[in-house]
């Protein structure tokens, strides 16, 4: 092969990787408002169940089959599946329980510093190194979610805790990805996170799906504690579209990942940002205040300027190489 058709097969396989990112910030972001819209009436477990089962079988009957066959459920690195499927599990959790209670805008602002964290994770699990830059962009986006938990003040808000949680556990699954990514099928990573989802789900169904003390507690514990029931015609589609999300979304997402660098396709993710600002005025009536977009403007600004930075040391390095 030529470095023309090398250099024609990266750039192919780049524009694929950045559709395959919008296609899944866009299921992601229909996935977030609907669960948002059946938290009031739902247990959480019940519906990622319903979900996750809805989204494997798309796996089983879609891709898989557009990606080969059975044969791609084998692997040898089962137990790297296993812990990146629960950091998944803890990602999705922690950010549903947040979702039920906060504006929609403000939970997705907070889960975007999980490409900072990605940053710190890197250099204390891989490896990595990290310049001054890059840790001072760390810095800048956690001030940015300080600022909107507004600590010191009436409007303290300890819930904005779980979102960080879930950007971290989001964090650690992308580390995790790139340790598996180069061996491992994006139909692979799909399959076991969503065996992840319904096993957990299972699990905590069989503990609390009773209802037996729904009521008790906070607030934001009715959405684990609520008991299950057979939901009505009416929601089965809005059950549809979470788990089109989740199976079509948890796929190209992976293939975003393998197919172009973290640096181009990763940017994008932050569509989602916009996207939740419209949606939560549209169906919720949600605004951010002026400090919530004060925190957002930081933490989204130091996430893309870490990307910026990454794309130009990238470039610098090939530019060495090609001199060499």
């Amino acid at each position: 092969m030529t470095n023309a058709d090398t250099t024609q097969a990266t750039n192919r396989n780049t524009l694929y990787g950045a559709l395959s990112v919008l296609i899944a910030v866009l299921f992601f972001s229909m996935n977030d408002t609907s669960i948002k819209f059946l938290s009031g009436g739902y247990a959480l477990h019940q519906i990622v169940l319903i979900r996750s089962v809805i989204g494997l079988g798309i796996v089983l009957a879609i891709l898989m089959p557009m990606e080969g066959n059975w044969r791609l459920l084998k692997t040898k690195r089962l137990g790297l599946h296993l812990i990146r499927g629960m950091c998944v599990v803890l990602a999705n959790m922690t950010f549903f329980i947040a979702l039920a209670v906060l504006p929609l805008a403000d939970a997705i602002a907070v889960f975007f510093v999980s490409p900072l964290l990605i940053t710190a994770f890197s250099v204390m699990f891989l490896g990595e190194k990290a310049g001054i830059h890059r840790w001072s962009a760390v810095g800048i986006g956690l001030v940015g979610v300080v600022i909107m938990l507004r600590p010191g003040t009436e409007n303290f808000n300890l819930i904005m805790i779980l979102p960080l949680l879930s950007a971290a556990a989001y964090a650690m699954l992308h580390v995790l990805t790139r340790k598996i990514g180069v061996t491992e099928s994006a139909v692979t990573m799909t399959f076991y996170i969503q065996i992840s989802f319904i096993v957990t789900c299972v699990i905590i169904g069989l503990a609390l799906g009773h209802g037996r003390w729904e009521g008790q507690g906070p607030e934001i514990v009715h959405f684990l504690l609520r008991a299950w029931y057979m939901p009505p015609l009416s929601d089965w589609w809005i059950f549809g579209i979470i788990g089109l999300a989740s199976g079509f979304g948890g796929y190209f997402i992976s293939q975003g990942y393998r197919l172009a660098e973290a640096s181009v396709v990763a940017p994008l993710e932050y569509v989602a940002m916009p996207v939740s600002v419209i949606a939560g005025l549209l169906i919720f009536d949600e605004w951010p205040d002026p400090v919530a977009w004060l925190g957002i403007t930081l933490i989204i600004g130091a996430g893309l300027y870490v990307f910026w930075r990454e794309t130009v040391n990238n470039v610098r390095l090939k530019r060495r190489s090609i001199r060499r």
